[in-house]
């Protein structure tokens, strides 16, 4: 693919010593500048690097204190921005990514098309089954959470980090206030929808060698959920109530609040149906399911208005006829 844009690739290194210099032999020369973060890595892989590969497009950062890999992957972006790169992509350093797969990450970017791509490896039903059962469960449970926050209802696997973002994108993330540990993935996808960005799945396959993963999905899944549902009260909030208003903005509170006060009455009308040995008057009945109909409605009308309402013109493209 012929390219006149300048690409860059941030590969975070921790305890990835016996995979990166692989890595980067693979990465083609569409590619101009390569930054090899280390986080503060116990296996000293940024040193190594350094000593060890040749290629003069390499250029390695170290961290004094280990920050994760959303801080190493800002440190990339940060360092990317300043030489003046066009597109920065992301890249494992554990080899679990196929470098080869770079153009078609930054292909969507180039032509106008999105601001930012990630993948996403359930595309090919077959492929999946290679995937441990553990894991696609996680992705499955986490996929729809970051639906919920991010705003982004048609990506899945949200905790892929092959990513490709525009520069003039990147410029405007508060690159300081995203996660700096393994949520940072759809912590980002949650900052570019408050931009309006638009983001693109890619189809891949993950390759699982001998390479250990730092991920516990069952140590992280709580946390998760918490910062999941900060996210999608920060978005609504912004989108909804800060920067506009429209039909949906009461659709969601009041089928909230439909729902509550129909369950709230339907329970202590069964409680008290349940003392007294009696059954519930219709009229009661109708009382606590009605507002239940109802409140589920609303709540479907502003889901589907939300679907609606995904960000389609690249905000690159808008900042650049500014």
């Amino acid at each position: 693919m012929e390219l006149d844009k300048k690409i860059a690739v941030v590969i975070p290194s921790y305890k990835v010593k016996k995979h990166i210099l692989k890595v980067i032999s693979e990465i083609g020369s569409e590619v101009q500048r390569i930054y090899v973060v280390d986080d503060l890595c116990p296996e000293g892989s940024g040193s190594f690097v350094k000593e060890k590969c040749k290629d003069e497009r390499v250029k390695v950062i170290w961290h004094e204190a280990n920050q994760g890999v959303g801080g190493a992957v800002m440190s990339g972006y940060r360092a990317a921005i300043e030489d003046e790169m066009e597109i920065i992509v992301k890249v494992d350093g554990d080899g679990q990514m196929d470098p080869s797969l770079i153009p078609h990450f930054i292909e969507p970017i180039v032509s106008g098309q999105a601001d930012y791509t990630k993948g996403n490896r359930f595309f090919d039903l077959e492929s999946v089954r290679s995937m441990p059962k553990m894991r696609l469960f996680g992705n499955a449970v986490l996929s729809f959470m970051t639906k919920m926050s991010s705003g982004y209802w048609d990506l899945f696997d949200p905790t892929n980090g092959y990513t490709a973002i525009h520069s003039d994108v990147a410029k405007h993330l508060p690159l300081d206030k995203i996660s700096k540990r393994y949520f940072f993935e759809t912590d980002i996808l949650f900052r570019l929808n408050t931009l309006r960005a638009v983001v693109i799945d890619i189809p891949m396959e993950a390759r699982y060698e001998d390479e250990v993963s730092n991920l516990k999905i069952s140590k992280i899944v709580g946390e998760f959920l918490a910062k999941h549902f900060r996210n999608f009260g920060k978005r609504i909030f912004y989108n909804y109530y800060l920067r506009d208003m429209s039909l949906a903005s009461f659709e969601l509170p009041i089928g909230l609040l439909l729902i509550l006060f129909g369950l709230s009455y339907g329970v202590s009308g069964w409680i008290e149906s349940i003392q007294q040995g009696t059954p519930a008057t219709a009229g009661k009945v109708m009382l606590s399911s009605l507002p239940l109909i109802l409140g589920v409605q609303s709540l479907l009308a502003f889901i589907g208005y939300d679907i609606a309402s995904m960000p389609k013109r690249p905000f690159h493209k808008i900042r650049n006829r500014k």
